[in-house]
């Protein structure tokens, strides 16, 4: 729905939504790999390569939201909301609370990393220096609260997702479709 203007975009822009769909895979990968290697038993050789995978991928997460951020305040396509009143307002809080909590996410994974005191890399490319050191007692602590973190990422993307799909079936409108690459909004 884009009645603002009617020279409006009614679709973000393709860099938007790459970093999107980036976003999401590697959210749905990233929590999945923690959740096979918490069934595996701990210094098997597939549990220690999906650590590292999961610790690279945490890093490329990092610059995919840092670059989301900084597109969406500068240059990003800005488009009309997409509903008025409480759900606009509801959507808007929801969106600044995935920001928020992807950011916190991303410091607490190199938080419990540098309190493991175990050096790492990003895909085997460069290593990781450690910019801040923790007594080990920090271990469980960032732990924690990185996994915590993690099951809000997850429940308030999978209604993000739910609302998407609400919107596209139940309401019928375009709001899905402003972010699905292809062509045209049919």
């Amino acid at each position: 729905m884009n009645d603002l203007n009617p020279d409006s975009p009614i679709r973000y822009d393709r860099l938007t939504m790459a970093l999107h769909w980036l976003t999401a895979v590697l959210v749905i990968g990233m929590f999945a790999s923690a959740q096979v290697w918490e069934q595996l038993a701990k210094g098997t050789p597939l549990r220690k390569e999906l650590q590292a995978l999961h610790i690279s991928c945490g890093i490329l997460l990092a610059v995919i939201v840092i670059t989301r951020l900084l597109w969406r305040l500068s240059r990003g396509r800005r488009l009309p909301p997409a509903n008025r009143g409480v759900m606009n307002m509801t959507a808007k809080t929801a969106h600044l609370a995935l920001y928020a909590l992807l950011l916190s996410q991303i410091v607490l994974g190199f938080l419990f990393r540098w309190a493991q005191a175990e050096p790492f890399n990003f895909f085997g490319l460069f290593d990781v220096s450690t910019l801040i050191s923790f007594d080990k007692s920090m271990k469980s602590v960032f732990g924690g609260l990185h996994e915590q973190v993690a099951w809000a990422i997850v429940i308030l993307a999978g209604l993000h997702a739910l609302m998407a799909l609400v919107h596209h079936y139940g309401l019928r409108d375009n709001t899905l479709r402003r972010m699905l690459p292809g062509r045209g909004l049919n």
